[in-house]
């Protein structure tokens, strides 16, 4: 089975307060997928508690993606502004 960093997140928040947020990052970053390419962001999103502390292991590049895995809409996803 391939490991999949989003079906992680969502079982972090599982465990967490229903008050977390997510930020967007305008830095750039990459990921490596599963064929071991690298691909280039321009960005990232990190996810917080409600004390601004990050959650370890929530940092991620697509938004799509983390909606999808949680079952809800991207619009529903409580992104703030930097």
């Amino acid at each position: 089975m391939a490991f999949n960093h989003y079906a992680k997140i969502k079982r972090i928040l599982e465990h967490e307060d229903n008050n977390w947020y997510i930020k967007r990052i305008d830095e750039p970053t990459y990921a490596i997928n599963f064929k071991g390419e690298k691909i280039d962001f321009e960005y990232y999103y990190r996810i917080y508690r409600s004390n601004g502390e990050p959650i370890k292991y929530c940092k991620f590049q697509q938004i799509e993606q983390l909606a999808r895995i949680l079952n809800v809409s991207v619009g529903s996803l409580p992104i703030v502004e930097m």
